[in-house]
C-alpha cells in the first residue's frame, strides 16, 4: 500500500514538473507577437513556426510536439531566433525587444517586409544579427548604434535606402554585410574591429577616404563592387597590412595609386570595369601573396611589365579590354608559366594565338592609334 501510494505521489509530482511554465512570461508575450506578425498562410505545416502552440512551455523540455525549433533558451530565457526558411512573410513585431537576453536572431530566407524595428536595435546582448535573403525596407537608423555587442551584421539582399549612418563606427562588429541593397551615398567611418567589409550592389558614391578606415588593422576582406564610387583609389588603400581580398569592381574610378609595400598580406584584387587611366603600375607585382589581379575593361596604357612574368605567386591575370601596347612578355607564353586569365581586347603586337591568354582577339589597329594620338607604342 505504501509502495503505491509512493509511486502516485512520484507520478504527480513528475506531471507537475512537466507543466510548469518556466519561460520568462515577457518572453511568451513576445514569442506570440513575433508570431501573430506573420501572415499565417505562409506558415507551412512542416516548418519551425508551425510547432509554435503556446499550450506548451517554449523552454521547457523535452519539445516532443511543441516548439519544436526556432528558438533556443538558457534557464528560463530565450537567447536565439533562428527561423528556417520556410517562406515566412509578414512583419517583425516592435516587441522582439522583449527577448532581452537574445544573442542570435537570423530570419534570413524569408520573406520578411517592412521597416525593421527600431527597437530591434535596443537589445543589449545581441552578438549575431542576420536578416539576409528578405524584403527589409527604409532606413538604418542610428539607433543602430545602441547593439553594443554586436558582431556579426548581415541586412544583405533587402530593399534597404538612404545613406549609412555615421553612428556605424561605434560598433564592436568583425563582419558587416549590407551587400544588394539601394543604400547611397559615401562611406562613413566604420568600427575599427571589421574583419570583413561587403557593401557591393548598392548606389554608394563618393571617394575612398582615409577617415572612414582609420584604425581598421583587423581589415581583411572588401567588397564594394558594383556602386557608383569615383575618384582616384588613393595609395595608403592597399598599403593596409591585414587587407587580404580587395573587389572594387564595377564603379567608376578614374585613377589608381599602387605603392611599393614593406609587408602585405594581399592576395586577391578585382578593379576590373572602371575608368582607370594610365599606366599599368609595376608595383602590384612587388605584393609577397598576390595571387589574383583583375584590372579588365579599364583605360590603361602602356606595356605589360615584365615583373608581372616572373611573379611565381601570380596565378590569375586580367588585364582584357585594355589599350596596353607593345610585346607581352614572353615568359607567359614559355610553357613553364601557371598563370590563367586573359591578356586580349588589347593592342598587344604578337601575341601568340596559341595561348589561352590571348584567345580573345586584340583590339582594330584602327582603334589603338586612335587611342595613342595615330601611333601605337
Amino acid at each position: 500500500m505504501f509502495t503505491t501510494a509512493f509511486l502516485l505521489l512520484l507520478l504527480s509530482t513528475s506531471t507537475a514538473i512537466t507543466t510548469t511554465t518556466t519561460t520568462l512570461d515577457s518572453d511568451i508575450s513576445a514569442l506570440k507577437a513575433i508570431k501573430s506578425a506573420i501572415n499565417p498562410t505562409t506558415i507551412p505545416s512542416y516548418s519551425c513556426l508551425a510547432s509554435w502552440n503556446f499550450t506548451s512551455d517554449p523552454c521547457s523540455t523535452p519539445h516532443l510536439t511543441h516548439f519544436l525549433c526556432g528558438l533556443s533558451c538558457s534557464n528560463n530565457r530565450v537567447t536565439q531566433l533562428t527561423f528556417d526558411g520556410a517562406g515566412y512573410a509578414g512583419t517583425l513585431s516592435p516587441l522582439v525587444s522583449k527577448l532581452t537576453q537574445l544573442i542570435t536572431i537570423d530570419l534570413s530566407d524569408n520573406k520578411f517586409s517592412g521597416p525593421i524595428p527600431t527597437s530591434l536595435f535596443s537589445l543589449p546582448n545581441l552578438h549575431t544579427l542576420i536578416l539576409r535573403s528578405n524584403s527589409f525596407s527604409g532606413t538604418i537608423p542610428p539607433a543602430i548604434s545602441n547593439l553594443g555587442s554586436i558582431q556579426t551584421l548581415d541586412i544583405s539582399h533587402n530593399s534597404l535606402s538612404g545613406s549609412l549612418p555615421y553612428s556605424l563606427s561605434s560598433l564592436t562588429l568583425t563582419r558587416l554585410d549590407l551587400s544588394f541593397n539601394r543604400l547611397t551615398g559615401p562611406i562613413p567611418k566604420l568600427p575599427k574591429n571589421l574583419v570583413e567589409l561587403a557593401i557591393k550592389s548598392n548606389l554608394l558614391s563618393g571617394y575612398l577616404l582615409k577617415p572612414s578606415f582609420n584604425e581598421l588593422t583587423q581589415l581583411e576582406v572588401v567588397e564594394l563592387s558594383d556602386n557608383s564610387l569615383t575618384g582616384t583609389i588613393p595609395d595608403w588603400f592597399f598599403l593596409q597590412t591585414s587587407i587580404q581580398q580587395v573587389n572594387l569592381a564595377n564603379n567608376g574610378f578614374t585613377g589608381i595609386e599602387i605603392l611599393k609595400p614593406t609587408d602585405s598580406n594581399l592576395i586577391a584584387v578585382d578593379i576590373g570595369f572602371n575608368k582607370i587611366d594610365g599606366y599599368l603600375s609595376v608595383n602590384f607585382s612587388a605584393y609577397p601573396m598576390l595571387s589574383s589581379l583583375s584590372l579588365r575593361y579599364n583605360k590603361l596604357h602602356g606595356p605589360i611589365p615584365w615583373e608581372y612574368s616572373q611573379k611565381a605567386t601570380l596565378k590569375r591575370l586580367f588585364l582584357d579590354g585594355n589599350y596596353l601596347s607593345g610585346l607581352p612578355p614572353k615568359e607567359f607564353f614559355s610553357g613553364k608559366s601557371s598563370v590563367s586569365g586573359s591578356l586580349g581586347d588589347n593592342c598587344l603586337m604578337r601575341c601568340p594565338t596559341s595561348s589561352q591568354l590571348c584567345l580573345k582577339s586584340q583590339k582594330p589597329s584602327s582603334i589603338c592609334r586612335r587611342a595613342y594620338g595615330g601611333k601605337v607604342e
